[in-house]
């Protein structure tokens, strides 16, 4: 891929030339750890005599070692590898291209380093601080400069280790626990930190070559989230945070502190589902439809969608309804409208679905699954779809007592993950969450849905005469009788008449509150009775706040765009896929509609009845559950007197 308009190319000159350093930095540094504590691990052994050693750059550098000086307790990383093997005497495939992605992403870092000196001003203040010449008026400026050019370094050695490292990756994984040595002083400190930190690691888990592996990726994913972190605490970083560099030789894109992935899909097992073998869930059905060719609008170059960028993008969204009405159905459909599009264009897809799987007993280990889930499916590189099924069994409810630990865990990343801070929408990923049950989810990650999808099943006599005749097949001689098939999906004509259907609330609750606002001020027909209607909302349910008011008028944007791209445009990549970003736009511009206040009104119906009808469910669980607990204690209380009688 090459560079896009906004990208800076990190030259390949600049890297290389920092290689001798780099294997400087491998062969052998001197560190005294100041905030981990070293770990019990064999030193690594020496060579048998007559086994030949490899050519050794003697380091002129301050901070450095080499064989012949280091300390026992130096950092030999390169010894290290090597020792990953019961000292086989010869260097495996792996281990040398282990060796190579450490130099290489070094080397990035370094490079890396220089550019934000460069671009900050950090390198004529380092000129003056050798010469005596720094002012105290720039020694904090200084200070702050050489830390952020500690973060900088730090994340780009972790973000290239983790890239380069990743087609190398097997099944074998291995837990390495939370990194300690971040320091943020200097680059120099900072590298050699992570590097000794590294050779801990390394002396306790990597047994043989997969294992190697396993432990270099797991720890640069493990660097790579903490200085993110840390990083948030640091100033002067927004020349990096902001930027965006390339190297080309590797395909390795540098944005700020968002981790870079090889643009690879999924291989997906599901047994996809066509349109039509969705039978009712006419709303859920025509959005999930929608939603899959907006997807394949996302420009890879600009690495941003249109729709992200004119509104009407959902990254987000809940499907809801009673078991065995087709949330798996609808996914299914879903999933394979993406995979086909994508084929024909050529993108990479990856789907993934967060499962109870992924709960574990181990402290924090459910948060990391999480994150890893999340950031697997927005990696800008890919087409993604993320389905987190069974979203109340998966994330706990705050102050439940009977949600675990890792069930919170969950919950705190999606949260953060779907509205926080630090969420970018790019347009090039979706997440779906479903539930039985949705009145279990927790009130706040729930609300992070921005769309509704009630997947209720099929509804009418027509809908059921077309599941009937789905799920039966052909292998019978049974008459059709007087009805066209599939005639009742037909989509447009479907969803119609379902959105006309919200131009009144549904659930008796909201019901009430639309008639009384509706006979002290007539028709909502403009902005402030709509307004007033919402704070009736609000007055009714305390849990109707501002988000859901954003998760509204998201929608009604959604309805702005209610129109399916031409199929001709996803046959054909020509016509529209591969069209560059701003010609893209245009065309989708061309097709949007006016808002209209029924469309409003409809989508404030929609989204209020389903808060009301979670509210309504939850309320009559929780009095299920206290009569339930009432009838037990005089039971209880009823056998302990006839036992004392």
């Amino acid at each position: 891929m090459s560079l896009t308009t906004d990208q800076m190319e990190l030259r390949e000159e600049e890297i290389r030339s920092h290689y001798d350093a780099a294997y400087a930095l491998l062969e052998g540094v001197d560190h005294t750890p100041r905030l981990a504590k070293g770990k019990e691990a064999a030193p690594v052994a020496g060579r048998s005599s007559g086994v030949p050693t490899r050519r050794r750059f003697r380091s002129t550098t301050p901070g450095m070692v080499t064989r012949s000086s280091a300390r026992p307790e130096g950092v030999k990383l390169l010894e290290r590898i090597e020792a990953a093997d019961d000292d086989d005497a010869l260097i495996s495939p792996v281990q040398a291209n282990v060796m190579n992605v450490l130099r290489r992403a070094l080397s990035i870092a370094l490079a890396m380093g220089e550019a934000y000196c460069e671009l900050t001003g950090l390198a004529a203040l380092k000129k003056s601080n050798l010469e005596g010449g720094l002012g105290a008026d720039r020694k904090a400026e200084f200070s702050e400069l050489l830390a952020a050019e500690a973060a900088v370094s730090l994340h780009v050695f972790a973000n290239a280790t983790a890239y380069l490292i990743a087609p190398h990756l097997s099944e074998t994984s291995v837990e390495i626990g939370a990194v300690e040595e971040v320091l943020t002083d200097n680059a120099q400190l900072a590298l050699h930190g992570a590097l000794w930190e590294l050779d801990q690691e390394l002396a306790q888990f990597a047994k043989d070559d997969a294992t190697l592996i396993a432990t270099v990726a797991a720890y640069a994913e493990q660097l790579m989230e903490k200085i993110a972190l840390r990083a948030q605490t640091l100033g002067r970083l927004e020349p990096f945070a902001n930027g965006n560099w390339k190297v080309e030789a590797d395909d390795f894109a540098i944005q700020g502190f968002t981790p870079a992935r090889k643009g690879k899909g999924s291989t997906l097992t599901m047994q996809f589902k066509k349109p039509h073998e969705v039978v009712g869930n006419h709303i859920a059905k025509y959005q999930a439809m929608k939603l899959a060719k907006m997807l394949m609008a996302y420009d890879f170059d600009r690495r941003l969608n249109p729709f992200a960028e004119l509104g009407g993008f959902i990254f987000t969204f809940m499907g809801d309804g009673k078991p065995g009405t087709g949330k798996t159905t609808l996914i299914q459909m879903m999933a394979g409208l993406i995979n086909d599009y994508c084929q024909v264009a050529g993108y990479a897809f990856r789907y993934q679905n967060l499962s109870t799987d992924n709960i574990d007993s181990y402290q924090g280990k459910s948060g990391q699954n999480a994150k890893a889930f999340i950031n697997n499916i927005i990696d800008p590189q890919v087409i993604g779809f993320g389905t987190i099924d069974d979203i109340d069994q998966l994330a706990g409810k705050r102050g439940d007592r009977q949600s675990s630990a890792g069930q919170l865990e969950i919950t705190a990343v999606l949260m953060e993950s779907f509205a926080g801070a630090n969420t970018v929408v790019r347009g090039n990923c979706t997440f779906g969450m479903f539930s039985n049950y949705p009145e279990n989810v927790d009130d706040a990650l729930r609300q992070r849905a921005g769309a509704r999808f009630l997947v209720d099943g099929p509804q009418t006599r027509d809908d059921y005469i077309d599941i009937l005749s789905l799920l039966m097949g052909k292998n019978h001689d049974i008459p059709l009788g007087d009805h066209t098939l599939f005639s009742a999906q037909e989509i447009k004509k479907a969803v119609a008449q379902s959105f006309e259907a919200h131009a009144k609330p549904q659930e008796a609750g909201l019901l009430n509150v639309f008639d009384r606002v509706h006979a002290e001020v007539g028709d909502l027909d403009t902005i402030a009775k709509m307004g007033r209607y919402l704070k009736a909302i609000q007055e009714a349910d305390e849990r109707f706040t501002g988000r859901a008011i954003k998760n509204i008028t998201d929608a009604v944007k959604v309805r702005a765009m209610d129109f399916e791209l031409p199929d001709e445009w996803m046959e054909n990549p020509e016509i529209f896929l591969f069209r560059p970003y701003e010609q893209k736009k245009q065309m989708i511009e061309e097709l949007r509609v006016p808002i209209t206040t029924e469309m409003v009104l409809q989508e404030i119906n929609r989204y209020a009845d389903s808060e009301f009808r979670y509210a309504d469910k939850s309320d009559e669980v929780a009095i299920e559950n206290m009569v339930r607990d009432y009838g037990r204690t005089e039971e209880a209380k009823r056998r302990y007197l006839e036992s004392k009688g």
